[in-house]
């Protein structure tokens, strides 16, 4: 029996790499899985791949932060799959890097509306629906950057520290429902997220050299292991963890 047998996942941004393979893999594990994505064709091809490999999937175009569009996605996964097990809060939204005095404000709100709102959001629509049903478990995506912030993504680092602050609070409001919460801190990873925030149509060997110089573990984060860590803190062999943000930074942040 697959882990994920018999559960439903809402996965936003499912369209982008790391929202893809979180999808795919939920799926591949048994999950019924709704891809949540602003890039409506996006989210609709990880949704088509999972039905052609013999998955349940559904996708559905989402502003996260949009208090209407939440409550839709939420609602379209109980409707569509009788309830929703896991909830996983990906979308994510960067400015490009520059010192924080530089950044404008358009950029800051809209930092803080995706990551810190579009979290909320989640939450706050689908928790009624877990205690509900007894449970359930939902998984955040932060970042590395929360716990070692560098230069030049600060506003970012620091809405992605609301994350973590949001995941540990809310943990503890809602253990006592069988609903455990907990977040993931991914080191950079070659994605077209990085490369927007660096604003750079491809990372040049100089880049990655930089960056992975930082890394312990040698390399780039690959979207296979932030599937993964999600995965393990959306199943039960994590019944005893929540409340936690789990790095997957390959040592950056020893």
């Amino acid at each position: 029996m697959a882990r994920f047998d018999g559960k439903s996942a809402v996965v936003t941004g499912a369209g982008s790499v790391f929202g893809r393979a979180i999808a795919l893999r939920l799926a591949e594990e048994g999950a019924c899985v709704l891809c949540a994505d602003i890039d409506e064709a996006n989210g609709g091809a990880v949704a088509r791949d999972i039905v052609d490999a013999g998955g349940a999937a559904e996708s559905i175009r989402v502003d996260v932060a949009q208090a209407a569009d939440v409550e839709a996605m939420v609602e379209r996964c109980v409707e569509r799959f009788g309830s929703i097990d896991i909830l996983v809060n990906n979308a994510g939204y960067s400015h490009r890097s520059r010192l924080m005095w530089k950044l404008s404000e358009e950029d800051f709100d809209g930092v803080f509306a995706v990551n810190v709102k579009g979290v909320f959001l989640g939450c706050k629509f689908a928790v009624p629906h877990m205690i509900e049903a007894g449970g359930g478990v939902i998984v955040n995506t932060a970042s590395i950057g929360a716990v070692t912030p560098r230069a030049g993504v600060t506003p970012y680092n620091a809405s992605k520290g609301a994350v973590v602050t949001m995941t540990r609070g809310l943990a503890g409001e809602v253990a006592r429902h069988n609903i455990r919460v907990n977040a993931v801190n991914p080191v950079a990873a070659e994605t077209g997220f990085m490369k927007g925030a660096l604003g750079v149509d491809k990372l040049d060997n100089e880049a990655k050299s930089n960056i992975v110089s930082g890394i312990p573990r040698g390399r780039l984060a690959e979207p296979a292991d932030v599937a993964a860590a999600v995965c393990f803190l959306a199943s039960g062999d994590a019944d005893m963890i929540t409340g936690t943000a789990l790095n997957v930074d390959g040592g950056r942040s020893i």
